[in-house]
């Protein structure tokens, strides 16, 4: 978060967002960054269970979260589909900007290549990747019935379970909303490893090819 805030400034706490605007807010957030393409820099793992800490404190209700989260998740994607559905190629060719990066398209594009419709569901656990897939699946012109099949169920998966780890890791950690600041570069490392796996094996694979030929 302190990353984020060095970039934006006017970001504020995962605390502050949380005791401010509460349940609502957090959805908002989710919806911004799995539909909207300005979201990709928007807190979601690190949001989610920071919320889950402080339902289990009792600041947040969890039936809400559970029923408002998911919500907000899948509608974020059926917006993003319908981005890439209607804007289609043109994206691709977009310039960069403040809240656009080509690069992060192309990068869901290959993993949408390599994974196929899992994209959608696979993509929830990994940052900038979950904000650009269904925007990819609608430009790749993937049928909505098999996308929303993919949505509801990553949109429901993605959220209740990572709302359920800071849930859980609070009720098993006493204080732990006082160690918030220790909790999220963690969340966020684990977010980002599947990543990191990823572009390790990628160049792997790149100079065994180089040596091959």
């Amino acid at each position: 978060m302190d990353f984020l805030q060095h970039y934006f400034p006017w970001l504020p706490s995962l605390q502050d967002i949380i005791r401010t605007g509460g349940v609502f807010a957090i959805a908002a957030i989710i919806y911004a960054e799995t539909g909207l393409l300005l979201g990709f820099f928007l807190p979601g793992d690190s949001l989610l269970v920071t919320a889950g800490v402080f339902a289990a404190n009792g600041d947040l209700s969890l039936p809400l979260l559970l029923i408002f989260l998911p919500i907000a998740a899948i509608a974020g994607n059926a917006t993003g589909y319908q981005i890439g559905k209607r804007a289609g190629a043109a994206l691709y060719s977009r310039p960069d900007s403040r809240f656009f990066k080509r690069s992060h398209l192309l990068r869901a594009h290959a993993f949408y290549e390599k994974h196929g419709g899992k994209t959608i569901i696979i993509a929830r656990f990994v940052p900038i990747v979950r904000t650009f897939a269904p925007t990819v699946a609608g430009a790749a012109e993937m049928g909505y019935r098999r996308f929303a099949k993919f949505d509801v169920f990553g949109g429901t998966f993605w959220p209740t379970s990572m709302v359920l780890v800071g849930y859980g890791s609070a009720r098993l950690v006493p204080n732990l909303d006082k160690h918030i600041h220790i909790v999220v570069p963690i969340v966020i490392f684990i977010s980002i490893l599947p990543g990191i796996i990823e572009t390790v094996r990628a160049r792997r694979e790149a100079r065994r090819q180089e040596v091959r030929s």
